[in-house]
């Protein structure tokens, strides 16, 4: 395992004295309760800053591309201000992701 609980690498081994193998992506299912949030201007290229200000974890910066990944390819540089997307429930996250 590598990382944190937190890190979107947790689920991906170490091999080769310390080197990450082929990132095993943690999924974050879709739920039809989890809102809508359109971006705002303080946040585009900016997730750490949203996940901070909704998870209070500034590590959770990842959650969005996964659970947006019709809308998200770059989890960084397609967080625009008036990007639509669906914010994970916090409790539904820390059950997923055993936080």
């Amino acid at each position: 395992m590598a990382g944190s609980i937190s890190s979107p690498w947790y689920n991906t081994p170490v091999i080769n004295n310390g080197y990450l193998d082929l990132m095993k992506i943690r999924p974050i299912p879709a739920f039809d309760s989890d809102p809508v949030y359109i971006l705002q201007e303080k946040y585009t290229h900016r997730p750490d800053l949203l996940a901070f200000d909704l998870y209070n974890d500034h590590k959770l910066w990842w959650v969005f591309a996964q659970r947006n990944m019709d809308l998200i390819k770059d989890p960084v540089y397609d967080m625009v201000a008036g990007l639509e997307i669906r914010i994970p429930n916090f409790n539904s996250l820390r059950d997923m992701l055993g936080l």
